[in-house]
């Protein structure tokens, strides 16, 4: 069941169409403050992207705390074993850096090009964080 559902959201996904439900997953070794990153990123709607600090932002409010490190939140998206599902691919850096995605530089730009993201928009990075 789970295998077909995933496939079903692929597909309609990869077909430039938005899901309009998320599969079931489970994750191990989920932390709390991994989890309240994904909660996040899950918020994150098609087509949108979000910055690390934000995502910092909203969780120091939920936390109840004065600061939370974007690089904590960037470490946390980075852990994500669940790509494009969880969507990690449209967290970017506050200068609109496409920086820090594990499928490389290459795939993010290909995932919010599917997702009609205007790439002018983006600072594409010339070397390092796997492109």
């Amino acid at each position: 069941m789970i295998f077909k559902e995933t496939s079903k959201w692929l597909d309609i996904y990869f077909n430039g169409n938005i899901p309009n439900f998320t599969p079931k997953y489970k994750i191990e070794n989920l932390t709390p403050f991994r989890s309240l990153v994904i909660d996040s990123m899950i918020k994150i709607s098609y087509g949108e992207v979000t910055t690390y600090n934000k995502i910092a932002i909203e969780i120091a409010k939920k936390r109840e705390i004065k600061k939370m490190s974007a690089q904590a939140v960037g470490g946390a998206v980075g852990w994500n074993p669940i790509c494009i599902i969880i969507p990690c691919h449209r967290v970017i850096s506050e200068n609109n850096s496409l920086t820090g995605y594990g499928g490389s530089i290459k795939n993010k730009i290909k995932l919010l090009e599917l997702e009609s993201n205007d790439m002018k928009n983006f600072i594409i990075p010339i070397r390092g964080t796997k492109l």
